[in-house]
């Protein structure tokens, strides 16, 4: 399948950089400190700003007080952060103004990760600091196109997870789905699944600035 479209906006994790294994530790120690099954977290948590993880799996804890030290450990922490094939290649071929990174994390976790593993910092970004609500909620991918001063009809979204696809569906966007963090058959929303990121091609587009193509 193959889409033209005059933005690209990726998510972070799990789509250019592989920060799982670090995740996964930082929810397992909280979770352990806390009473909180590790399995109840994680089935929330991708694709989602911590606060509002937190007040999924524990409603009666604040969620602000919380969420604090786990940013502040997450944006000085490399440890389990991995680059991911492709990723750097691939958007450092696209023209700053033609791409966006919209993250679940806040800016200075963002920043720490995507220097670790040699992505550019985007001209376009927007992380948990800027909204008030995060996926599935369309807020994030809606701020993007707004700031990038493109129609929400003529972007693009790159996710790995279903609430970042549900993010940019609601936003009127496309979605392509990574099947990276989740198996195929749970990103079904989305409107192509492929298999790894650099199945994913961009090229000049003919009616609007990019051509993607994906090959499953």
């Amino acid at each position: 399948m193959s889409f033209e479209c005059d933005a690209i906006l990726f998510d972070l994790d799990g789509v250019l950089l592989d920060s799982s294994e670090c995740v996964k530790n930082t929810w397992r120690i909280w979770g352990q400190q806390r009473g909180i099954p590790f399995e109840k977290i994680m089935a929330v948590a991708y694709g989602r700003r911590a606060v509002e993880t937190i007040r999924l799996v524990a409603p009666h804890l604040d969620a602000d007080e919380e969420v604090r030290p786990l940013s502040e450990w997450e944006a000085v922490t490399t440890e389990g952060i991995y680059a991911i094939d492709g990723a750097s290649t691939l958007v450092r071929a696209l023209p700053p103004d033609g791409w966006a990174v919209v993250t679940s994390g806040t800016r200075d976790i963002a920043v720490t990760r995507m220097k670790c593993t040699g992505l550019p910092i985007p001209n376009f970004m927007v992380t948990a600091d800027d909204v008030v609500n995060g996926k599935p909620d369309p807020e994030p991918y809606c701020m993007a196109a707004e700031r990038m001063k493109i129609l929400p009809e003529k972007c693009v979204v790159v996710e790995d997870s279903p609430a970042g696809i549900e993010a940019a569906h609601k936003a009127g966007m496309y979605a392509i789905g990574v099947a990276f963090s989740h198996p195929r058959e749970a990103l079904s929303m989305a409107d192509v699944i492929a298999n790894k990121l650099s199945d994913i091609q961009v090229s000049d587009g003919k009616s609007r600035r990019f051509l993607i193509e994906i090959s499953a």
